[in-house]
Parts: C-alpha cells; sequence; structure tokens
C-alpha cells in the first residue's frame, strides 16, 4: 500500500545522522523523497548498508556550482517540500535558501534542522547531539548516583529531538498548507527538541519531584523499582512496577517481603526515600541469583513491569518483536520496520538504499534535462560521470 504520505515531492538535501532520519521516516510514511547527495562522491561500487538512506532516490549534484544549484531548483519546482541541515546561512550562500525556493514555489515547505537553531549567540557554532542535550538540561541528570552525565548514544538530540521533530514539523506545515495554499519555513532545532522531550520533569521540578543530580530522581536511577540488574550471567534484566499494584505483583513474583518493600514504593505525593538505596542492594543480590532467561521465565509477560535488557544483536529475535515484525530485513541488513502504523493506509516494504547518484539522470531528465545538457553538466563536474 503506498502509505499516508503517498503523493507527496520531499527534496532530502543530504546531511549526517538527524537528516537522514527525517527523510528515511517521510519516505517509509510513502513520501517520494529525492536525497541531493553530494559531489565529489566517494568512490563506493554499491550501497551502504544503512537504514537511514532506505526508500528514497539518490540524486549527486555540486552545489558549490551554479548549475548544481539550479538543477535542484528546477526540482523544488515541482515539490512539496525540501529539508536541508546546514548551519544557519550556509543554504543561503550557495543560492538555495528560503526566498529563492519560496519565490519559485510559493507552496514549498523548506524545512531547516540545525543544533542551536537559526538564531542565537550559538547559532553558527559547531556542535553535536552531546552539546545540545547538555545546553537543555536533559543530559545533566542522566548518569549514575554520585557520578558524572553519560552520554545516552545520540537519541534525545540528533534522532528525537532533530529528525523527528523535522518530520513532525514538515507535516504540520503540510497540513496546514491545505488551508492557506502556501508554504512557509520550519526551524527545527535539537537544542528545542530536547526542551521539549523534559516536559514532564519539568513539571515535576515545579512540583518538587525532581532531583537534577545524576541517579537521583525518581526515573533517573535512584528508585528501586525503576532500574536495571545484573543477573547470574553477567546479562541484565529491567524492572519498572511504578503503579501500586504492579509493584505488589513485581514483590510477590520475585519473592521479597511485603512489609518490608511494599511502603517504599512509588505514590504521588511525599514518598519515604530513606531506604532506597538498601532495598536496591536487597533486589540486586536477589538478581544475581538467576540467570536473565530464568527471570524471563518467571516475570515476562506479567503485570510485574518487566523486560530482559537485550543488545542489538538478541532484539530482533525476541517473540513479541517477531509477533508484531518489528525488524525486518531488506538487503540482508536487519533493520527497524516502517513507525508507526496505519490500519488503512499502511505504507508499503521500503526499497533498499541506493548507490550514491545512481537515480541522477533519471530525475534530472524529469524536470527538462536532454542528454546534450546532462553530458554538459557531467563535464562541468556538477553530476557523476556515467559509469558504462
Amino acid at each position: 500500500m503506498p502509505g499516508p504520505l503517498a503523493g507527496l515531492r520531499i527534496i532530502e538535501v543530504a546531511g549526517l545522522g538527524a537528516g537522514p532520519y527525517c527523510g528515511m521516516m517521510l519516505a517509509d510514511m510513502g513520501a517520494e523523497v529525492v536525497r541531493i547527495e553530494r559531489m565529489p562522491l566517494l568512490p563506493l561500487r554499491s550501497a551502504l548498508p544503512d537504514p537511514l538512506s532506505r526508500g528514497r532516490r539518490s540524486v549527486a549534484l555540486d552545489l558549490r556550482k551554479p548549475a548544481g544549484v539550479e538543477a535542484l531548483l528546477r526540482l523544488v519546482d515541482g515539490a512539496d517540500g525540501l529539508f536541508e541541515a546546514f548551519r544557519p546561512g550556509v543554504a543561503e550562500r550557495l543560492g538555495f535558501g528560503p526566498e529563492p525556493c519560496l519565490e519559485r514555489n510559493p507552496r514549498l515547505v523548506y524545512g531547516r534542522m540545525t543544533g542551536w537553531g537559526q538564531e542565537g549567540p550559538l547559532a553558527r557554532a559547531a556542535g553535536h547531539d552531546l552539546n545540545y542535550i547538555a545546553l537543555s538540561g536533559a543530559l545533566h541528570s542522566i548518569g549514575p548516583k554520585g557520578g558524572k552525565p553519560v552520554p545516552p548514544l545520540n537519541l534525545v538530540g540528533d534522532f528525537g529531538g532533530g529528525g523527528l521533530l523535522l518530520a513532525f514539523g514538515m507535516v504540520c506545515a503540510l497540513l496546514e498548507r491545505e488551508r492557506s495554499g502556501r508554504g512557509q519555513v520550519v526551524d527545527a532545532a535539537m537544542l528545542d527538541g530536547a526542551v521539549s522531550m523534559m516536559a514532564m520533569f519539568m513539571g515535576f521540578r515545579a512540583m518538587g519531584m525532581f532531583d537534577e543530580a545524576p541517579g537521583a530522581s525518581l526515573l533517573g536511577g535512584a528508585a528501586h523499582f525503576y532500574d536495571t540488574y545484573a543477573t547470574a550471567d553477567g546479562k541484565f534484566v529491567a524492572v519498572a512496577p511504578l503503579e501500586p499494584e504492579f509493584y505488589g505483583e513485581f514483590l510477590d513474583r520475585v519473592g521479597l517481603d511485603r512489609e518490608r518493600f511494599l511502603p517504599h514504593g512509588f505514590r504521588f505525593g511525599p514518598m519515604d526515600w530513606s531506604r532506597w538505596d538498601e532495598l536496591k542492594a536487597e533486589l540486586a543480590a536477589t538478581f544475581r541469583t538467576r540467570s536473565r532467561d530464568e527471570w524471563c521465565a518467571l516475570l515476562e509477560g506479567t503485570d510485574a513491569c518487566f523486560a530482559p535488557v537485550l543488545p542489538l544483536s538478541e532484539a530482533p529475535a525476541h517473540p513479541h518483536n517477531l509477533a508484531r515484525g518489528t525488524f525486518m530485513e531488506i538487503d540482508g541488513v536487519v533493520q527497524n520496520a516502517p513507525a508507526p502504523r496505519f490500519s488503512r493506509s499502511a505504507p508499503g516494504r521500503p526499497s533498499g538504499p541506493r548507490v550514491q547518484g545512481a537515480d541522477t539522470r533519471v530525475v534530472l531528465e524529469q524536470v527538462g534535462y536532454d542528454s546534450d545538457a546532462l553530458a554538459a553538466l557531467a563535464a562541468a563536474g556538477v553530476i557523476p560521470e556515467r559509469k558504462e
């Protein structure tokens, strides 16, 4: 099936990490995404096994040359959206910023993703995920108790705060365009996205329920009932029975003394944290008495709020993931299936990544370039030479 975004044409000016994730999300949902690769291309004979590059055609253009920018602007004429992830001012300097693009196509949604945002004292400074979430207030609280803040991979800034935020913003602007008939610019900053994801903790802080130190908050590792524990075989399990009824079931199934543990569970309002470290040590000793699989046999699928901590190499084979098709294999690479799911307009299976620049001539022919014009672009180094 075509997917809920079928019929939309999006141009992705290739970048790193978060930009391709936005492109993958839009393509997974059925949008026709054309990815503009930077010249010169890597000397590759086959596509990289990268799920972030799946599901779209690949066009290579040298955007440092006016002829390359003109080719991009011709693609803009028939597009619904374009997004880029350059530092502020770079697209303008190259000649395809919002102004010329919207002048040619007033219905275009122009997406911009940066770390710091389009303005502000840090806007033009270099940075990465870790820097952006450091400024958001999120990184400070992630880590072991008494330790230093720990990088949570690059999920919070790059992918949640950046790529997903930009995809959401693009779709919002495309929906609004159906009412107004006009495109606009979407400014998605990873800093803003990371701050947005801290909304619940800002509420907790206002209610006096949030200790900002690493490992000191209820959901940050302080609670014995919301943590990971090592098992007898050196693997890990995750337990999270927050609600009283789930906490009680957890205690009963693990064989822990209700009188000692139950008064120290989660509740709204004041909680007694005084024995949490002691109870956590007891839980740690208990979980070390059995293997991870033994604990799974006892707790998985119950209301004890339990799951094994699976490495990426094991997660695709878990029965629940298999039953839902959470992972799929494309061109021999195990990867994420499209998400979310739809009852009526479910997207089809994504195609695998293309060799960089493989679709350059086909796509440019569709916007009016003939064989002589394409040969001239290749001779000028604007597009790749044809490989016979």
